[in-house]
């Protein structure tokens, strides 16, 4: 026979279904379209293949699907029909919910706080209107933007669109971004940093694509850039890409843009995420505007009508949504303190050299000569207001150059007739200045340093202390020199001092942060550059943030306020920041005025616009800082680039005029958990870990039992909803895929330990932070509706039942029915619509019930958790009535909800023809063949195949249960 599907006349086989392949039953987990056809992955039910993984090729080989009709009526003679319910919430379980079902299904469900505002990010995301799920998450810092890719993750897991995901992001929050997703979420990812990656090659192949062996990856851009994994990625296909602080992507001249236009057409869903989205420039974001949706972004670069709001969500700490939910979760800041620092005699020196000579002289010119020469003396200012060794390093950064351009040794080479002259005795007394700050072999003359030693001290942090502080500088010869005085001068050992930069490792970033968050951590001072500004959360154990050198812009000083003043932060955060008063000196006088201008423009701005990022309407750092260096130049008055709060609009000029030419439809903020609890479960058990305990007793009728006498050694503890059992073989197959260092830390592949109440879960999530363990990952891990351990009970139930056998039991009905499980589906095998419907006997003659829910289809019929009936004694005799009840089921889809389905989605791929003619007709108006153009038109032809692969084609039934009346037993 050629190799084919075969199947029965308008069924496809879809997850749950049995199929023979190669002589051997096999159980369909996930069903996928390829160039080469449609895919099946399986996992094996017949004894030779039992629990083995594989993936057959419809086009390789012939794959047979049971017809619905022969299915042979038997009967349950479990206790209260377990094995019934068993099977048909395991079959449910399985199959994935429509991907255009606009609520949410699983989301609410998981390890998080109920904050509607994060709900809208996953409505958007999920509009069934839209021809993919691509949305930017714009929100301020820290509003949760992990969590929502969380919920919006979960949520296409359980629409069957989420098997394959890769998450790119910063390589210091790896770790944080795997924690936060299995955690909460329970979506396992492989961390594929700099550990991760030797550990992929010792295992893999070198020629085979670790895309294809790992279905879930975390990985850093950086590590993305690699040869090898660059190459991977032209060839494989994802079923959701999340780009976190995707503003590094938008600069086209950069590897990160070519790898997100590389990630961006081969995925379905596409999540970008930055609390800062647009960096002045309105070509780069259309950048991520055409990542999200090649048509909404014109070959001339202008966006659409309506596309930013349609594709982005952006709220901050004081949008109507937010403001009154976060409540006690995140506690109000208290008012900054600027304190004013008094400089050491030496340092006056240094300032007074650097205003006089450099930044003001009395000529009007200074002694810069060459390349930077404008915007040096302002490196140099403020290079000292970090550190006397940053400026150090500055000054021998600068005259390495000048030595190269006179081609001299020394300063002292350089002729007095020299171009460089003035500069090179300009550099030398000032480093000998300078040098008497740092003198070797003593403590600093500096007074911001003193000032420093202080306030710790102030702020009760010693060896015995539990108080934490978090210091930020901006160059890491700062860093580096805090550390080694702090260590000397407040008496502590190397581990009660930790350093963060760019310079570490992967791993040892990552492993700085995760111990931070940790009561048991020796860490009490957190000395880190800006890199720990994006994305990384410090507030676990930390309120105290210290500006040890005020960067000068308010997107920075807004991003390092946030490690700590956000969501989650119970104790009012303070926030200090140290200032040099100089206003004795001519020059920094007015510097001065200027970084505690911005200072509490930062408050001001937080407090009335929620985003201090909108005040100076640059969205970008580097912007900023050539603005604050204009008014410190005398160039630009400083309430021109640092304006009053009341006259600025809090989304900035190019976002609001953007989101302000059309007005979003009202998203609902409750209503939720109730719609899933209607819609997406099917009342047969109490609970979660109700399916999971009856599974376990099905498979193993004494579950207490140990593993060498062929149970699990079950424990249950009702006060905690603690379930606690070893896992057998092919169980531990499953979690060895899931993250290592948790495996690792709390041995779960000698005991799993789980529970059902999010209360206890919170708890012991938040008792990893607090306990001795040295570890993040809780040891009770919370059993939320995607838990691998759910699946794989669900596996096992489904694998439980012969091939083609349904099951009869006794009913609260007055005459025989068949309960049928209905989808379409479209070309792609995407379930479009799902239904459980009733075909009752009239007399011979089947008719179609049916009914809004599963669960009010299985309360009518009485089958629930606590169901009691006997065996059916005679089920061979309802054979006849499956026959004949399959082909008006089929009917009943086709007929009934088929037309309205495909005529939504015919407008669907109306309006998105009507896209494409106008993009295409723009384009032919405009001249050149620019990168953009030519990347938006190929991406517009892998987004026709999907969309016109949207409208639903066949009809799929299978039967879940006959139920005979009562009166017949």
């Amino acid at each position: 026979m050629d190799a084919q599907v075969v199947e029965g006349e308008a069924s496809v086989i879809s997850p749950g279904s049995l199929v023979v392949v190669r002589d051997e039953t096999w159980l369909v987990t996930a069903v996928e379209d390829t160039a080469d056809g449609p895919l099946y992955s399986v996992r094996g039910v017949s004894d030779f293949v039992k629990d083995q993984s594989s993936a057959f090729y419809a086009s390789i080989d012939t794959v047979r699907a049971l017809n619905p009709e022969d299915a042979r009526v038997v009967a349950d003679t479990s206790p209260r029909y377990r094995r019934t319910r068993l099977w048909i919430e395991a079959t449910l379980r399985k199959s994935p919910v429509p991907v255009d079902h606009p609520g949410l299904t699983v989301a609410a469900d998981m390890l998080a706080d109920e904050l509607p505002y994060q709900r809208e990010a996953v409505e958007l995301a999920l509009d069934p209107e839209r021809a993919r799920p691509r949305v930017l998450i714009a929100d301020a810092v820290g509003l949760g933007k992990t969590l929502e890719i969380g919920m919006i993750l979960a949520e296409l897991i359980r629409r069957g669109k989420g098997r394959r995901i890769l998450i790119v992001c910063p390589r210091h929050v790896l770790e944080q971004m795997q924690h936060e997703l299995w955690t909460r979420f329970a979506i396992p990812f492989v961390r594929l940093d700099s550990e991760g990656v030797q550990q992929v090659k010792q295992k893999l192949p070198v020629s085979r694509n670790p895309f294809t062996f790992f279905e879930k990856v975390i990985i850093s851009m950086d590590t993305l850039k690699q040869d090898r994994f660059v190459h991977d990625l032209r060839h494989h296909r994802w079923d959701a890409v999340v780009i976190d602080e995707s503003h590094n992507v938008t600069n086209q001249s950069t590897q990160n843009n070519q790898l997100a236009h590389v990630l961006a057409p081969n995925t379905d869903a596409l999540i970008l995420a930055s609390a800062t989205p647009h960096n002045g420039s309105n070509d780069s974001f259309a950048q991520l505007i055409s990542l999200l949706e090649p048509t909404a972004v014109s070959p001339k670069r202008e966006i659409a009508e309506g596309a930013t709001q349609r594709l982005m969500i952006r709220r901050h700490r004081y949008s109507e949504s937010v403001k009154d939910v976060v409540g006690e979760n995140w506690a109000e800041r208290r008012p900054p303190e600027l304190l004013p620092i008094e400089p050491s005699p030496q340092e006056l020196a240094v300032a007074q050299e650097i205003a006089a000579t450099w930044t003001h002289p009395a000529s009007g010119s200074g002694p810069m000569s060459g390349r930077g020469s404008q915007l040096f003396p302002w490196t140099l200012a403020k290079a000292f207001l970090s550190s006397p060794v940053a400026l150090a390093e500055t000054l021998s950064n600068r005259t390495r150059e000048l030595l190269a351009k006179a081609q001299a040794d020394s300063l002292d080479q350089i002729l007095p007739t020299s171009a460089y002259a003035a500069e090179a005795a300009a550099l030398g007394r000032l480093a000998t200045l300078n040098e008497a700050c740092i003198p070797e072999g003593t403590a600093p003359r500096s007074g911001k340093y003193r000032a420093l030693v202080d306030l710790l001290r102030d702020k009760g942090v010693s060896r015995t202390s539990p108080e934490r502080v978090v210091v930020f500088a901006e160059r890491v010869a700062t860093l580096k020199w805090l550390r080694t005085h702090l260590l000397e001068d407040l008496g502590m050992r190397d581990e009660r001092i930790a350093v963060l930069h760019g310079g570490l490792t992967d791993v040892d970033q990552q492993r700085v942060v995760e111990s931070f968050k940790q009561s048991s951590s020796p860490i009490r001072v957190l000395i880190t550059g800006d890199i720990a500004s994006e994305g990384v959360n410090l507030h676990a154990q930390c309120h105290e943030l210290v500006h040890f050198d005020v960067p000068w812009s308010l997107i920075r000083i807004e991003q390092r306020n946030g490690r700590i003043d956000r969501y989650g932060q119970r104790t009012p955060p303070q926030i200090t920041a140290l200032l040099l008063d100089l206003s004795r000196i001519d020059g920094f006088d007015g510097d001065i005025y200027v970084l505690r201008r911005l200072l509490q423009r930062e408050k001001e701005a937080h407090e009335q616009l929620g985003d201090a990022a909108s005040l100076m309407q640059k969205y970008d750092a580097a912007a900023e800082e050539r603005a604050l260096i204009d008014v410190l130049r005398s160039a630009v008055p400083v309430d021109e680039v640092l304006p009053d709060v009341s006259s600025v609009n809090p989304l900035g000029d190019f976002l609001a005029a953007l989101l302000a030419e059309d007005q979003p439809a009202p998203r609902r903020r409750d209503g939720h958990r109730a719609q899933r609890e209607e819609s997406f479960t099917t009342g047969l058990f109490h609970s979660d870990a109700d399916f999971l305990l009856n599974g376990l007793t099905e498979l193993h009728p004494e579950p207490g039992r140990p593993v060498a006498q062929g149970g699990v050694g079950l424990e249950l503890d009702q006060a905690t909803g603690l379930i606690q059992f070893t896992p057998r073989e092919d169980l531990i197959r499953r979690l060895e895929h899931l993250p290592q260092s948790y495996l690792k830390d709390r041995r779960v592949l000698e005991t799993v330990r789980l529970t059902s109440r999010r209360d206890v879960a919170s708890q012991r999530l938040r008792a990893a932070l607090t306990d001795d363990t040295g570890t993040n990952w809780p040891d009770v891990h919370y059993l939320g509706p995607l838990h691998p351990v759910l699946d794989w009970i669900s596996d096992r139930t489904l694998a439980g039942l012969p091939s083609g056998q349904v099951l009869a039991i006794h009913g609260e009905v007055d005459r025989p029915w068949v309960i049928f499980q209905g989808t379409l589906t479209t070309e792609r095998g995407q379930i479009v619509s799902a239904s459980v419907l009733g075909i009752a006997d009239y007399q011979g003659t089947p008719r179609a019930v049916p009914h809004t829910t599963p669960s009010a289809l299985f309360e009518e019929i009485g089958l629930g958790p606590e169901s009691v009936g006997t065996a059916v004694e005679d089920p061979g005799r309802y054979q006849a009535l499956l026959r004949a009840a399959v082909p008006v089921a089929r009917t009943f889809m086709e007929e009934q909800i088929s037309p309205e389905l495909k005529a939504r989605a015919r407008a669907r791929v109306d309006r998105w023809e009507q896209e494409q003619l106008r993009w295409k007709a723009d384009a032919d108006r405009t001249r050149g063949q620019s990168s953009l153009r030519l990347a938006t038109r190929d991406a517009i032809e892998v987004e026709k195949k999907l969309v016109t692969g949207m409208e639903p084609k066949r009809t799929f039934v299978r039967p879940l249960l006959v139920v005979v009346p009562r009166t017949e037993a």
